[in-house]
């Protein structure tokens, strides 16, 4: 049997759309209702789904009056506040093209974006990084506070397959690419709804990441406004550990972060008191099975995990209704066509495989911004590859099996480094580490072997993690060696640069 699961298709998005007023539906039907409460150490800030529309298309209106029009590019350089989602989606209301960015760029890398990108102006924050001169307008996120009282924009609407927004993912050969989205992504976004969150009306959904985050931007703010829920937001400055208790008081359904939040809020070793809460999701890289035991110890609930990429919103996934079985992933969602393909065809069942998305999924990008040729060549005939490799079990479920390119080699065997680290991680001895990553490195010509580096506040026997592996793991997929660092290389939205840790040795 070949690795395909045809989920689909799902309904087709209605024309003509606008991708804003979609977000915004809810707001005729809810208006007092409070579309988003920014949490704070001493006091809230609250948005009702009235206010939030009055804002997002007020900023239309105050785009358009600097001169601003569609098709035209707005490149977001905001800092962690409501500001960011708002100017989003006001640019998109009126057919701006808004750009979201990290706040952690830096100057440099920024200005190599304005320099391919040529933005017709840059929002931009006090505290971000970004150009002063330049072909641009600048805007402070005071002059977009002043128009949210301006008179509200008309909707641009249109086919849904043309441009909404951009945003930027690492290319493979480290140059940052512009991924180019239609209206009809944030239509596709509802296969998740019962995909993966399990998402309702009367959720109150908590995202533990900064408000120019795309993972919250999607997750914790546009997916629940888009069904009528509750956006709960840390402020600025917030630490994980404190999030527990902001929960509680406000009465969080489903809680929403990187697995790397979820170890911290952890590290206690404390039970968490969270009555209200349904469940959490994780996304933004593999979470572990001792992590996801540790949560379901702590606070009685699942995590449900999700898979997707910058090119597509996640298309696999478990949830409360069809949790992950022995590691998975999950299934893919419904509504989605998704494949393994192997060198000369679909992977059989139970064979590695690259993940791959048919092009007609509709919450796939339409491609690299002037890069044809790029975003040709991550095609093969009409499946798009993603560049990560997984396993079809015979109950449905996509077992992750890591990065095409981060696959480890040491003998002739290509090894998955989750694989390495899921077994590390269940040493006794593991409880001691504040973060752990695998990689293979040449130690002389033709011969790599496979590294183990770690971060750890305590000494750690390095002799308990070896043994761990030498009882689950096969000679080949065992480190070699093990070093402690101070800090993971990590890129500018905290995912891991795995090539980087050979520079520590």
């Amino acid at each position: 049997m070949d690795s395909i699961l045809n989920k689909g298709p799902f309904a087709p998005c209605p024309s003509p759309f606008n991708m804003a007023a979609h977000v915004l539906g809810r707001a005729t039907m809810q208006p007092e209702k409070v579309a988003l409460t920014v949490m704070g150490r001493s006091q809230d800030t609250h948005w009702s789904y009235a206010k939030l529309e009055a804002a997002v298309r007020g900023t239309g209106t105050g785009l358009l009056r600097l001169g601003l029009k569609a098709g035209d590019i707005l490149l977001l350089r905001l800092g962690n506040t409501p500001e960011f989602p708002i100017a989003y989606l006001g640019a998109i209301a009126v057919g701006v093209i808004p750009v979201p960015t990290s706040s952690q760029l830096t100057l440099g890398e920024v200005e190599k974006i304005v320099a391919t990108l040529k933005p017709k102006a840059i929002a931009h924050g006090a505290s971000v990084p970004s150009p002063e001169e330049g072909s641009f307008q600048r805007i402070s996120e005071a002059d977009l506070a002043e128009m949210h009282a301006l008179p509200p924009c008309d909707y641009v609407v249109d086919e849904p397959d043309r441009m909404a927004y951009i945003i930027y993912t690492s290319g493979t050969s480290g140059r940052p690419r512009a991924v180019m989205h239609a209206h009809r992504a944030i239509w596709a976004r509802q296969m998740m709804f019962e995909g993966w969150y399990g998402l309702k009306d009367d959720d109150r959904l908590c995202h533990a990441g900064a408000f120019n985050w795309t993972y919250t931007l999607g997750t914790g703010l546009m997916d629940p406004w888009t069904i009528g829920a509750t956006a709960l937001i840390p402020e600025d400055g917030i630490p994980p550990e404190a999030l527990p208790d902001l929960m509680k008081s406000h009465s969080a359904s489903i809680f929403a972060a990187a697995p790397g939040v979820y170890r911290k809020m952890l590290k206690s070793g404390s039970t968490l008191d969270l009555p209200t809460l349904r469940h959490g999701l994780s996304a933004g890289e593999k979470l572990s099975e001792p992590l996801r035991e540790q949560w379901k110890k702590a606070t009685g609930t699942g995590v449900y995990e999700a898979y997707g990429m910058s090119e597509c919103s996640t298309f696999i996934s478990a949830n409360p209704t069809a949790p992950a079985k022995n590691g998975a992933l999950g299934s893919v969602q419904t509504g989605r066509n998704i494949a393994l393909l192997a060198e000369d065809g679909f992977a059989p069942q139970g064979e590695v495989g690259q993940i791959a998305v048919h092009r007609s999924d509709p919450g796939l990008m339409l491609g690299y911004r002037d890069a044809n040729e790029d975003t040709a060549k991550r095609y093969r005939g009409d499946w798009f590859l993603t560049g990560d490799l997984g396993v079809l079990s015979e109950d449905g479920q996509i077992h992750y099996k890591g990065r095409n390119d981060d696959m480890m080699n040491a003998g002739g065997y290509r090894v998955s480094p989750l694989e390495v680290e899921a077994a590390l991680l269940a040493a006794p001895e593991a409880e001691k580490l504040t973060a752990l990553a695998v990689c293979d490195v040449e130690i002389k010509q033709d011969v790599r072997i496979i590294a183990a580096f770690y971060t750890s506040e305590a000494m750690v026997d390095e002799a308990v993690l070896e043994a761990q592996a030498k009882d689950i793991l096969a000679a080949y997929k065992r480190p070699k060696l093990y070093r402690r660092i101070d800090a993971m290389p990590l890129g500018p939205n905290n995912k891991l640069r795995r090539a980087a840790l050979r520079d520590f040795l």
